[in-house]
C-alpha cells in the first residue's frame, strides 16, 4: 500500500502551500485542476501536463475519491491546443477539459471557479462554498506519484541563457538553479521568486527552493519591475498620497471587483490621501487577492494600489469591516469578460516582450552538495525537526513533522547526506 497524502508531505505547489491533506476533508461534487498558470514567462504547469499527465490524472482520481466528487475539470489555456488534445485522449469517465482564456489572472481560484461553474465564491469564502475544490497541477502530480515530496518543478526565465523548466531537489540554492539555466545574460541582475506579478525579490542567491517555488525570474537590475518590487512602504504611501487622481482604472480592471466582490482599490487610495477618513473607505480591501494587476498594469500614474490595500487589511479586520450582504445577490460586472487583460498586452506593459517566452521541460541531474529545508514552507505552523545534527539521512527520509493537532506538513530529505543544522531549517550536506 502506498503512502498517504499526509505522509508524503504534499502541499499546494502553486504557491499557496496549504497542506493538501487538510483540503481533502470536506466533501464536494467537483474538483477543478488549475492549469492556468497565468503569470508571464512561467511554464511549469503546462510542461507537467505534457510530461506527467498520467501521474496528474492518478492524483486527480485519488482526490476525487477522497472528497466524493463525481466530476473533474482540467482547466488549461485554450492556446495550448496540443496539451488539450493529448489530455482528452487520456481522460477517464467523469473528467473533462475546460479551455481557459489567455488572460491574467485566469489562475486566480475565484476567477477560475466562476469561469468553470458560473458561480461566484462569496467574499472571504472558499471554493467549497460553491461545491468545488481547486487543486494545482503539480500538487496532483505529487499526489499521484505517492512518494515523499523531495523535488520541486519550476521555470527559470527572463535574463538567462536558456529559459527552462526543471525538477530540482527542495532546498537547492537559487544560484544553482540559475546556473542550470545557463547562467545570466546580464552582469547585474535582480531575481524574483514566483511570477513577476506576485513575486518577491530574493534576499540572497543562497536562498533555497521550497515546495511552493514555482518560478525564478531573472531581470536586469535596471528593469522597472525590479524597482517596483523593491519599493518600501514609506515610498508607496508618500507617492500615493501625492499623485492619485482617482481615475478608478485600478477598480474597473480589478478581477475580484469584476466578479462582484466589494473591493474597490481606488477607495483604498482615497483613504491613503485622507488619513482621517480610514473607516468606511477601506471596507473592501479585505477581499483584495493581491494579484497586482492594479499596480503593474491599470494605474496610469505608476502608483501601488495593491500594497495600499494590503496595508489597510489589518485596519479593516480591526474595525470589523467585512462583507455583510447575501452571497446570492452578488452579480458579476456586465463588462467582466471584455475587461480581461490579455497576457500579451500585460507582458508588453511590463517590459517583458523582449525575453524568450519559453520554458521546455528538461530532466537535468541537478545534484546540490548542500540543501536548506526551511521548517516553515507551507501554511500553518512550522514543522518540528525529528532528526539531530550529525545524523545520516537518505533522500526521502522524514526530517520534520507538524506538532500533534497542528496544521502543517511533513518535510523529507531531498538528498542523502549528513544533517548539519536543525535551527529554523534542516541543513543537509551530501
Amino acid at each position: 500500500m502506498g503512502l498517504t497524502v499526509e505522509e508524503c508531505g504534499v502541499v499546494g505547489a502553486g504557491g499557496g502551500g496549504f497542506p493538501t491533506e487538510a483540503k481533502l476533508r470536506t466533501p464536494v461534487p467537483l474538483v477543478i485542476v488549475n492549469g492556468a498558470e497565468c503569470e508571464p514567462l512561467l511554464h511549469k504547469d503546462k510542461e507537467l501536463l505534457r510530461h506527467e499527465a498520467p501521474a496528474m490524472l492518478a492524483g486527480l482520481k485519488t482526490v476525487m475519491d477522497r472528497v466524493g466528487a463525481s466530476e473533474g475539470v482540467v482547466g488549461v489555456k485554450d492556446k495550448y491546443e496540443d496539451v488539450l488534445r493529448s489530455l482528452e485522449a487520456l481522460l477517464p469517465a467523469g473528467v473533462r477539459t475546460f479551455p481557459l482564456t489567455d488572460t491574467y489572472p485566469a489562475g486566480d481560484e475565484f476567477v477560475l471557479v466562476h469561469d468553470v461553474t458560473g458561480q461566484v465564491i462569496p467574499p472571504g469564502g472558499l471554493p467549497r462554498d460553491v461545491g468545488a475544490l481547486v487543486v494545482n497541477v503539480e500538487t496532483l502530480v505529487n499526489v499521484g506519484l505517492g512518494r515523499p515530496v523531495t523535488h520541486k518543478v519550476l521555470t527559470v526565465a527572463g535574463a538567462v541563457k536558456e529559459p527552462v523548466t526543471l525538477r530540482v531537489p527542495v532546498g537547492t540554492a537559487i544560484a544553482e538553479v540559475i546556473e542550470a539555466a545557463g547562467g545570466t545574460t546580464e552582469p547585474n541582475v535582480s531575481v524574483l521568486l514566483g511570477g513577476v506579478m506576485m513575486a518577491r525579490p530574493v534576499r540572497s542567491l543562497d536562498e533555497p527552493v521550497t515546495k511552493t517555488t514555482g518560478g525564478v525570474v531573472v531581470l536586469p537590475a535596471t528593469h522597472p519591475l525590479a524597482r517596483r518590487h523593491a519599493a518600501t512602504p514609506l515610498q508607496v504611501e508618500r507617492i500615493g498620497r501625492a499623485a492619485c487622481d482617482q481615475c478608478r482604472f485600478c477598480t474597473e480592471l480589478c478581477p475580484r471587483y469584476l466578479i462582484g466582490h466589494p473591493i474597490e482599490p481606488h477607495r483604498a487610495m482615497q483613504a491613503l490621501m485622507f488619513a482621517g477618513e480610514k473607516g468606511p473607505l477601506i471596507a473592501g480591501t479585505l477581499y483584495c487577492c493581491e494579484c497586482n494587476l492594479c499596480t503593474l498594469y491599470s494605474c496610469p500614474e505608476d502608483l501601488d494600489p495593491k500594497n495600499v490595500c494590503v496595508a489597510a487589511k489589518p485596519v479593516a479586520r480591526e474595525r470589523g469591516l467585512v462583507f455583510t450582504g447575501r452571497p446570492e445577490n452578488i452579480r458579476p460586472h456586465p463588462l467582466a469578460g471584455a475587461r480581461r487583460v490579455p497576457t500579451r498586452r500585460l507582458m508588453a506593459k511590463l517590459g517583458l516582450a523582449g525575453f524568450r517566452n519559453v520554458g521546455p521541460f528538461e530532466e537535468l541531474s541537478l545534484a546540490p552538495r548542500r540543501v536548506v529545508l526551511p521548517l516553515k514552507q507551507h501554511a500553518g505552523a512550522p514543522a518540528q525537526p525529528v532528526v539531530r545534527a550529525g545524523e545520516r539521512v537518505k533522500a526521502g527520509d522524514l526530517v520534520a513533522a507538524p506538532a500533534a493537532g497542528a496544521l502543517g506538513a511533513r518535510l523529507h530529505a531531498s538528498i542523502a547526506g549528513t544533517v548539519r543544522d536543525v535551527d529554523g531549517a534542516v541543513v543537509i550536506e551530501a
